[in-house]
């Protein structure tokens, strides 16, 4: 199935939407940071030092699509929030991976997941992605990322992190593999 992308989309593409295609086609496993990311960016800090963190429903239902769809999910972030963890597992997420050198867990990740550097997506948004980002066979990121962010990735999205960015990046890998009818097709009856 082909992707369908409107002109004013088609001005987000870095590359053209023929390699992003292809590039989707490859990918195994769905890496994602999460502050900037899964979410907005901001952590609100209670006054007994609780944090709070806003995800976006429809980036939960684009993971568990991908999941549906047999394509693994895992998380890499530089801190540790019982937040995150909560969230992914609600999701299904494979793995959660803490660490400020994001670059670090990778060979962990591919022999873990039994992938390639090309069978991954990686959607990130700061300095501390990038290491990971100039690695990976489809390097995402989001408008609201560090300019170094969106210079080393392949496909900057059109939604925002932590406002439907992580649905886009998954509709695009279901659709690039043709999968996208099959998990979708129950929503359609």
């Amino acid at each position: 199935m082909k992707i369908r992308v409107s002109e004013s989309v088609k001005s987000v593409f870095k590359k053209d939407m023929k390699d992003i295609q292809e590039r989707a086609k490859k990918i195994k496993l769905l890496l994602l940071d999460v502050d900037g990311v899964l979410t907005d960016g901001r952590i609100i800090i209670g006054n007994y030092g609780d944090e709070i963190k806003n995800f976006d429903v429809r980036d939960g239902l684009g993971i568990m699509m991908l999941k549906k769809a047999g394509i693994k999910c895992a998380i890499i972030t530089a801190k540790s929030s019982r937040i995150v963890s909560i969230r992914a597992k609600q999701l299904g997420i494979d793995r959660i991976y803490e660490n400020h050198y994001k670059i670090k867990p990778l060979k962990e990740i591919k022999k873990r997941f039994r992938v390639n550097d090309d069978e991954i997506c990686f959607a990130g948004d700061d300095l501390v992605d990038i290491p990971v980002l100039k690695r990976v066979g489809l390097a995402v990121t989001v408008p609201n990322a560090s300019e170094e962010a969106k210079e080393a990735a392949h496909y900057l999205t059109q939604k925002k992190g932590g406002r439907g960015a992580v649905r886009e990046i998954c509709d695009i890998i279901l659709k690039a593999q043709g999968k996208w009818d099959v998990v979708t097709r129950r929503y359609f009856e």
